[in-house]
């Protein structure tokens, strides 16, 4: 498998879907046309209003390549991007230079000044389309909004209309062999909302046992968007050079051995869990989440198992 082979398996594996060259003046920025839409502040009368996001290709890459640059810890960018009805388009994305703990990114001075840069540039290029929204990842610990993260997506929210939360999680992407992306925006102070968020629902999440009381203290307070992905003629000759760089990084690695540490310790998460449930089964543990976990982590294993075979008959060695 070259990496052609492995661009074309990763655009299969996402759903990443070639627009027609008609749908390609999605691309074709109309400041006139958004000051219209969003004058309109129709989010304030539906807090649900925007319902899904569309990401080119060549966002989806830079952003899985940052996330998974940062290894355990958190890192942050910003993406480009305009609405289009009720779906916000992400064309672009950047990372930032960020503080970044196991368990928070903290934008400081330098970032900001980094941001105002760059956007500059962007618009000296030609480049019109405005921040649209904030990437971060959580390493190993799945695709949600923590406290702090509410509470960023909340401000930003409240001065930055229209605005996006994506969160990647690199270590079960790399599991999996599937970007675990998700996308979500707040409901304004004061919004009661049901909690969408179950985690023994079809949108199910897998959440350590140390994260469980904030993701759910919190699940009530923002809500996910469908995600999708797309590519144009325009995005290929790009995305084959940046394909190139994270393909050698991902064939250089064994999943089996990149994500052997994480693998063992969502092992021990779950034994804890199966423990908690056979003493307690009304503590924040179903079956159903159990079952799902074992199941994600027996098909995580014999993907990385497939992999390294295909590997080793491509290329040889032990």
């Amino acid at each position: 498998m070259d990496a052609a082979d492995a661009l074309k398996l990763f655009e299969l594996d996402n759903n990443v879907v070639p627009l027609s060259a008609s749908d390609e003046k999605v691309y074709c920025y109309d400041g006139q046309l958004q000051s219209d839409q969003l004058d309109q502040r129709p989010w304030r009368a539906d807090p649900r209003y925007y319902r899904k996001v569309e990401i080119s290709s060549i966002a989806l890459v830079k952003m899985v390549m940052h996330a998974r640059s940062g290894g355990d810890i958190e890192v942050m960018g910003l993406m480009l991007g305009k609405v289009v009805g009720q779906t916000m388009v992400v064309l672009d994305a950047f990372a930032l230079p960020v503080e970044g703990t196991e368990t928070r990114v903290n934008a400081h001075h330098e970032s900001y000044e980094y941001m105002v840069q760059y956007l500059e540039q962007c618009q000296a290029a030609g480049r019109q389309e405005p921040v649209i929204g904030w990437y971060h990842s959580h390493p190993g610990y799945g695709c949600w909004l923590s406290g702090i993260d509410v509470e960023t997506q909340m401000l930003n929210q409240k001065f930055q209309e229209p605005f996006l939360a994506v969160v990647i999680d690199p270590k079960r992407t790399m599991s999996a062999g599937k970007v675990d992306l998700g996308a979500f925006r707040s409901f304004p102070e004061g919004h009661i909302a049901a909690k969408s968020q179950d985690t023994d629902s079809d949108g199910f999440q897998s959440v350590p046992l140390n994260k469980i009381e904030d993701f759910g203290v919190h699940a009530d307070k923002y809500y996910p968007l469908d995600v999708g992905y797309f590519k144009s003629s325009l995005d290929q000759r790009l995305m084959e050079r940046l394909w190139r760089k994270h393909w050698v990084s991902t064939l250089s690695q064994s999943p089996l051995i990149t994500n052997g540490e994480f693998t063992t310790l969502k092992m021990l998460e779950l034994a804890e869990k199966i423990n908690i449930f056979s003493k307690d089964a009304k503590k924040n543990v179903s079956a159903g989440q159990i079952i799902r976990e074992s199941d994600a982590i027996a098909e995580e294993v014999s993907q990385g198992y497939a992999s390294n075979m295909i590997k080793k008959r491509l290329f040889g060695g032990t």
